[in-house]
């Protein structure tokens, strides 16, 4: 496992930075997943719960289970959920490649500046397909392969051609790629 892939729980100050909304807008990422009354979310590499607390706040009812490795992640999350988010959030210990949960359960598996970071992308990748229902999508948002004001070193990341193929590879079908954020890849894959 390369550890300087990993992000730094040191720094997880920067996961809760609002600034991040200016570039990552929530509801532009909701909006273009397009789901209907989802009751079932899955974040992978939650981090500190940022993407996991605004989309349970989008949902009628459901629940966002908040899945990362880092057990200082996980604890600062539990330690820091708002009241109106128990039992609507739930953070998840969670291994690389492995999350601790039933299969065809989730209407949404989301990934969110995880992917630079994975050593084998399609294990976990194999593991959304099972999380999803039929119908259901995963959602991947990561660096683009190009110089941005923030973000991890440019050889780590990955391009969207590559991500594309690596879904298609893993089961998923009628991948759409967004265009819409000035320093992110966005594609939306669905389990048929």
């Amino acid at each position: 496992m390369s550890e300087f892939k990993k992000f730094d729980p040191r720094k997880l100050d920067k996961l809760n930075d609002p600034k991040r909304l200016e570039y990552l807008n929530p509801d532009l990422i909701w909006e273009k997943a397009a789901l209907k009354d989802p009751s079932i979310l899955i974040d992978i590499g939650a981090g500190t719960g940022f993407f996991a607390l605004l989309f349970s706040k989008k949902m009628k009812k459901g629940k966002v289970y908040a899945c990362d490795i880092s057990d200082e992640m996980l604890l600062w999350l539990e330690d820091n959920l708002p009241s109106e988010s128990k039992g609507r959030v739930i953070p998840v210990r969670m291994e690389e490649s492995s999350v601790p949960l039933s299969e065809d359960m989730a209407d949404l598996v989301y990934m969110i500046n995880l992917h630079h970071e994975l050593e084998q992308p399609q294990k976990i990748l194999r593991e959304a397909l099972r999380l999803l229902r039929r119908g259901g999508k995963l959602l991947i948002i990561d660096w683009k392969k190009e110089q941005t004001p923030e973000g991890p070193p440019l050889e780590i990341r990955v391009t969207e051609e590559a991500i594309e193929s690596q879904m298609l590879k893993a089961g998923f079908r009628d991948i759409v790629k967004y265009a819409v954020l000035p320093y992110h890849h966005f594609l939306v894959g669905e389990k048929v």
